[in-house]
């Protein structure tokens, strides 16, 4: 782990499966400490933009993959963060599997926190953290924590989670024991 130096946000990364709880968890600590002392950074807000691909294509896309994310992009905000200035972060829009044209303004705080499913794969943002946080939650819990989210949050049907489920999610899973 790498350690704070003086002047500069400690920054904290939270990984984990698919719906594991990264989101609960850094949201509860956003809480705790304020708006003001903590600033949230979620992976999501990074995937790549998909305006090239229609609609099913893009349904079909493995979300859970490395080259899906716009690391560069992440890295750039992570560090103008840490010099103190604030970013303009993309806001991801699942109903239609893009980015939209809007953008939120996270402002540099004492602590960062970083969420998603990779924020510990790209070696340049893991150096990054001061602390790395990988929450474990059972395979079948996740699946049945994402068939909930995604049909009450985003307007996905029982049958496309499932499908979209096995087709990259689990695949992915089983590559990586591989």
């Amino acid at each position: 782990m790498g350690s704070p130096v003086a002047g500069r946000p400690f920054m904290i990364g939270v990984a984990g499966g698919t719906s594991s709880g990264k989101t609960t968890v850094s949201e509860r600590l956003a809480e705790l400490a304020g708006e003001d002392h903590l600033a949230l950074i979620k992976l999501d807000s990074y995937y790549l933009r998909r305006t090239d691909l229609p609609g099913t294509v893009a349904e079909l896309a493995n979300f859970d993959h490395p080259d899906v994310f716009d690391w560069r992009l992440l890295n750039d905000h992570l560090a103008a963060l840490a010099a103190g200035a604030s970013v303009p972060v993309p806001i991801y829009d699942y109903t239609v599997y893009d980015r939209t044209e809007e953008v939120r303004i996270v402002h540099p705080a004492q602590i960062v926190v970083v969420e998603g499913i990779l924020v510990l794969y790209d070696q340049q943002l893991r150096e990054r953290f001061d602390l790395r946080v990988y929450i474990d939650t059972d395979a079948d819990l996740r699946l049945i924590r994402r068939l909930e989210r995604d049909v009450r949050e985003r307007g996905r049907t029982v049958d496309s989670v499932i499908a979209q489920y096995l087709a990259t999610v689990r695949v992915s899973v089983s590559m990586k024991v591989l």
